[in-house]
């Protein structure tokens, strides 16, 4: 049986994280599997000791530190990998109207349907608490707000 094509898109910053992967060693002099092993040996314990000291002791920028040390403790392994991201797009939807808010289901689903239906270039790419629309930049945003009622704007 074929896989389910999926009516989200990947979101924009993986790309901005995948291009950021591949040149940390370019950038920092060593690449993210040996900045993680670097880590392991000469780091500090916990992940946020790890972040704090990444920024402090080797001048890295907050994003790096973050995904470095996130890694150094086994989190987000697949973070970056677009079907990764689109498995767990379709999760953080299921949960968004699982519960109380089951209702507002078929009311998303109409609302992401017209904002789809807006243009070929229109990509959904959900998050934890919402789904942003985008073109060119966000458009829109659908969320649900309370068990009753689901935000949609800018």
């Amino acid at each position: 049986m074929g896989k389910r094509k999926s009516r989200y898109s990947v979101h924009p910053s993986l790309q901005y994280l995948n291009n950021v992967m591949a040149n940390m060693k370019a950038k920092t002099g060593r690449s993210v599997d040996e900045w993680v092993a670097f880590i392991k040996k000469s780091g500090p314990k916990t992940e946020i000791e790890r972040r704090d000291w990444l920024k402090k002791e080797h001048k890295l920028g907050t994003n790096y530190a973050w995904w470095l040390a996130e890694r150094s403790v086994g989190k987000n392994l697949d973070e970056g990998d677009p079907d990764a991201y689109l498995r767990d797009a379709e999760r953080y939807v299921e949960e968004m109207y699982a519960g109380k808010k089951a209702a507002l289901k078929p009311i998303f689903d109409r609302l992401l349907e017209l904002g789809l239906s807006i243009g070929d270039d229109v990509k959904a790419c959900p998050c934890q608490t919402m789904v942003p629309l985008y073109r060119e930049n966000v458009f829109m945003q659908i969320k649900p707000t309370t068990n009753t009622r689901i935000d949609a704007g800018t």
